[in-house]
Parts: C-alpha cells; structure tokens; sequence
C-alpha cells in the first residue's frame, strides 16, 4: 500500500521480492493516489503495476480530505480483499490513513521504515506523528537501523515484533543508476564544472526558509564561477513561485521538472554533492559517496549525522553559504571525509530481510532471521 514517490521507490524492491515467492505470497498492490503525476514517473520506471487504485487526489486537496478519503475508500477493499497483512511505508499521510483503515478491520499491520524520530511532532508535519502513530498501530516493525529499533523499543515496542532490515531505498539503487547515463541538462553544462543537486520541498520550509537557503545558493554561485546547481522544483505552486523569483535570472541555476526516479538518482551519482530537506535523499546520496547538506533544523535520520555523511545546516542564509564554500574549497578536507564516510543505511539486501521476516511471522520459516548490523 503506497500514494506517493518517494514509498513506490522504496516499496518496488519488497514488490519484486514478494513476487519471486508465488508459492508462498499472493502480492497485491494498492495506490492511494495521493501524488499522482510524480507517482505515476516510479511505476513506470520500476514496471510496477497496480491492482487497485483508490483514485484519492484532488485539486487543493488538505490532510484531512486524504485521510478521510482513504479510510473511507480503503474500508471496502480490505473488506473485498481480506488480506493476511498489509504492508505501509514510512510517514506519508496514506500510511498513517492506511494504517488506521487496517486496524478498523483488525488486520496484521507491517510498517516498513519503521521507527524514525525526531521526537517534534511538529518537525517534519505531518510525517512525525504520522510514523508514530502508525508504529502504534503496528504489528511488525522493520527499522531501518539500529538506532531505529532503540527508538522502538523506548516506546515499549516488542522486542520480538521488531526486525532492523536496511532501508530499501539502498536496494533501490541497484536498479537505476549505470555509469553511461545522460541527461538533457547535463548538456548544458560545460565540462570541468562541478555540479550541485538542490532539492527542497517541505512544508515547513515554504516562505522564508527557502528564500534564505536560495539566496545563499545565488550568493556562492556570484562568487564561484565553477558551479553549477540543478534543481528539480516540486509541483506545489507555491514552490515553484518562490524557485521562479529566486533563479529566473541566474543561468547557472538549472530549474526543472519533477525528474523519474532513474533520472534523480543519476544525477546524484553524477553531482559533486547534494542540498536538500528530503528524508529518502539523506539515505540514498551515502551510498553514492556524495555529502548532503541537510536543509533542515531536526532530521529523523541521526545515523548519516553520527557516519558523517551528512551536515544538518538549517536554512539560515549565512550557515548555508558558508558550509557550501567549505566543501567547495580547494582540497577540502571536510569534502573528503564526508564522501569516503561509510554509509549507515543499509546494503542493498534489506527487501529480502523483510520477505524473511514476514515467513518467520506466518510461521513459514522456523528460524528468525537475522539484524543486519550496519
């Protein structure tokens, strides 16, 4: 069960896992429909099919239409269908609605990434009170790390319903990213410039955030004539308004659509490093070797933080220029660090640990299998 982006990526491994095991699993997939355009790009990429289609987007639609819709749309399929279990992932506001459909109907829940905090439930919003309270409705609880399982189990989550797995978004990589890929934009891009990957979208940051962290983009780009930045801008109006007013004028700043999943993750792999307010890019750009500068105040994944593959800069203009120029600089040792850091995040292997865990819960495999350790 899935509505947006960013969980088809990391759901289309579990996807293709399950699917190798038909004597064992029936797997049906459901969209909600939440992000229609941008889920649409990852289905196709992944040749990921959906057998249901709840169809919940709508113009200027709030948080309280999604949930409602989907609760009330997601009632009558479980009712239909009468799944063994159902598989949710991370903190959308479809997993958080899902969930709670599944319990209504007294289901087994599996939450797939669970047990990220930031312990501010107002920081990332929705998504941290979405995940918590999808954790309380849970049944089986696949943390991505060691750090999330602790978190789990200082809310007197079971020891034994918790299985750490990696993040799929790891296994994601697999698939997408070849070494001869190109792009239209990279094009345009004279060689020798060393290039950056902007992202930023949240919530939280609409208004004066983005415009601080913009600003401090244009500002380093007025003094480094070797950079170049290219930046997907999300659909939301009001980003693309703030991109508009801030980039319009400056030729180096590369404003484009929405990209695939195969697109995003190659030119990743392509840049020099990456800024951003994502969750899923804070995991995926490690196993790149690439630095992220997180472009947030609090981040749910302390691991990259601890490994040192990620900087938690904020969105204050002055913090954001100078860490750019730190790791723009000559021989720049903290560049260094950063990019050979090993990555927390997983292996490539954690859709398989949680196909096993899930044999293991329906008694299909006697012996648990094991955490991957990191």
């Amino acid at each position: 069960m899935f509505g947006t982006r960013p969980e088809a990526i990391k759901m289309a491994p579990i996807i293709y896992s399950l699917q190798q095991h038909p004597d064992k699993f029936e797997t049906i997939v459901t969209v909600t429909g939440q992000h229609r355009e941008m889920l649409e790009q990852v289905m196709t990429a992944f040749k990921l099919s959906a057998d249901y289609n709840l169809q919940v987007m709508q113009q200027n639609q709030t948080l309280s239409d999604i949930t409602a819709n989907v609760l009330q749309k997601l009632e009558k399929l479980l009712q239909q269908v009468k799944p063994d279990i159902v598989l949710v992932h991370g903190d959308t506001t479809t997993t958080f609605a899902a969930s709670l459909a599944t319990f209504y109907e007294k289901i087994p829940l599996g939450h797939v990434e669970a047990g990220l905090r930031t312990w501010n439930k107002y920081s990332p919003f929705p998504e941290e009170m979405n995940r918590q309270l999808t954790d309380v409705l849970s049944d089986l609880y696949f943390a991505p790390t060691k750090k999330s399982r602790e978190n789990l189990l200082a809310q007197k989550i079971s020891a034994d319903k918790i299985f750490v797995t990696g993040n799929t978004a790891i296994d994601a990589l697999k698939q997408t990213v070849s070494e001869d890929y190109q792009h239209e934009t990279l094009t345009k891009i004279a060689p020798g410039q060393r290039l950056i990957l902007l992202t930023m979208h949240r919530r939280e940051n609409l208004g004066l955030p983005m415009k601080q962290v913009f600003a401090a983009v244009n500002d380093v780009l007025h003094q480094d004539p070797t950079v170049e930045v290219i930046y997907p801008v999300h659909l939301n109006p009001k980003v693309q308004a703030l991109a508009q007013a801030a980039f319009a004028d400056n030729p180096r700043v590369h404003l484009v659509k929405p990209l695939d999943v195969i697109d995003f993750h190659n030119l990743c792999a392509k840049s020099y490093f990456i800024m951003t307010d994502s969750g899923g890019v804070q995991e995926e750009a490690p196993a790149l070797g690439k630095p992220v500068l997180v472009l947030r105040d609090t981040t749910e994944r302390p691991e990259g933080i601890t490994a040192g593959t990620l900087k938690l800069v904020g969105t204050k203009r002055t913090v954001v220029a100078e860490m750019m120029q730190q790791l723009l600089a000559k021989d720049s040792k903290l560049y260094q660090t950063m990019a050979k850091a090993a990555n927390p995040y997983g292996d490539g292997h954690a859709a398989e640990r949680i196909i096993a865990a899930i044999e293991y819960y329906f008694k299909l495999e006697q012996q648990r299998p094991t955490d991957w350790i990191g």
